[in-house]
């Protein structure tokens, strides 16, 4: 019996644990031109809760994998338009996007390297 009540509390705690996990994937676009701007926005997005964030250069999107216990994607957002790279929601600061390499100047077009 002390076995069947100790088996039971085990499962009820494997269940609980997994419906408590809050790490989510989302798909944010990104405007960027190169790999300086993809080193950029993975590091502006390299804040705490955010597992990992990975941006590609030919679709402009970013996939995060975010825990939302810690971190809103809004958030995100915030932190890439800070570094000087607009969102789907956010426009970029305009102190950063000056400050960015001739390169990085999305709005001017693409990359010339």
């Amino acid at each position: 019996m002390k076995n069947i009540i100790i088996i039971i509390f085990a499962l009820f705690s494997v269940v609980k644990l997994s419906a408590q996990s809050t790490v989510t994937t989302a798909t944010l676009s990104v405007k960027g031109n190169c790999g300086e701007c993809k080193e950029r926005i993975e590091n502006a997005a390299d804040i705490k809760g955010v597992k990992i964030c990975k941006w590609d250069e030919d679709t402009q999107v970013a996939t995060i994998t975010f825990d939302s216990k810690k971190v809103t994607l809004e958030q995100i957002e915030k932190a890439i338009a800070k570094a000087g790279h607009e969102t789907a929601h956010e426009k970029a600061n305009d102190t950063a996007y000056k400050g960015l390499p001739d390169c990085c100047k999305y709005k001017q077009g693409e990359c010339k390297k």
